[in-house]
């Protein structure tokens, strides 16, 4: 996969470029990340991004022309059969989710741009992007931090990059409900103890047991989860019963 940003600021992607998991998969040629500064593709002599709205109005708009010079020095064309994701970070955008981040994992390239300032043109709406992403319903100075999380959490996914293979697979949302809670040694940390079951080395009680507490669990804190989970008449058993215990115990 290649993921190119847009960004008037690139040293921002620096550090996470280049360590941990996206650093290693880089190393590995699992992943090409790359940043593109799109002041360099300014069409005035002081290199301005932005300018005041049409119709007036508080705060500056980030301009079309560089941007799309930007991405389109990266693609060549617009119009060729392999044309990239192009990603725009905006509150605006669709909710980002798990389930978005697996479609991204299979897509050879994304570009992603980062705005600042009020808003972008609407013409790059309209004309350019693919993609209109949010991490969430709040508004922070610029796209780059927003960006770096859809990034990581979609190249995480890709073959090869964790240790792990099922980590990912097994992941909160990757399978509609949050992940089951989990134990390390040593089995007594002050008077608490690990499960029995997860210490018995029977394998099929313990997925039983996983797949039990992640229900209850999104139960408990998200469960409006649930109603997208298709759970078998003997797990919406156990969980009306688990239900009625919790109501007796008062909690």
């Amino acid at each position: 996969m290649r993921v190119d940003v847009l960004t008037l600021f690139p040293d921002m992607f620096d550090g996470v470029f280049s360590a941990s998991i996206l650093g290693k998969a880089r190393d590995k040629g699992l992943v090409d990340l790359h940043t593109v500064n799109f002041r360099d593709y300014a069409n005035n002599k002081h290199n301005t991004v932005d300018d005041y709205p049409y119709g007036g109005g508080g705060g500056m708009v980030l301009k079309a022309e560089p941007i799309f010079s930007a991405v389109e020095a990266l693609t060549g064309s617009l119009n060729g059969s392999n044309k990239p994701r192009i990603i725009l970070m905006c509150p605006q955008g669709e909710p980002f989710s798990q389930r978005k981040a697996e479609e991204l994992s299979k897509e050879e390239h994304l570009i992603f741009i980062c705005g600042h300032y009020e808003g972008y043109d609407e013409r790059i709406r309209e004309y350019l992007v693919t993609d209109e992403l949010s991490i969430g319903d709040y508004v922070l100075t610029g796209g780059e931090l927003p960006a770096m999380v859809v990034i990581d959490s979609v190249v995480r996914l890709l073959p090869g990059v964790l240790g792990n293979e099922t980590s990912a697979v097994t992941d909160s949302f990757s399978t509609g409900l949050l992940e089951y809670p989990h134990y390390t040694r040593p089995v007594q940390f002050r008077d608490w103890e690990v499960p029995e079951i997860l210490v018995s080395g029977h394998h099929a009680n313990i997925e039983q047991w996983r797949r039990r507490q992640a229900i209850w669990r999104t139960w408990q804190k998200r469960p409006e989860l649930l109603e997208q989970v298709e759970l078998t008449a003997k797990e919406k058993q156990w969980l009306e019963e688990q239900k009625g215990r919790n109501r007796d115990s008062g909690q």
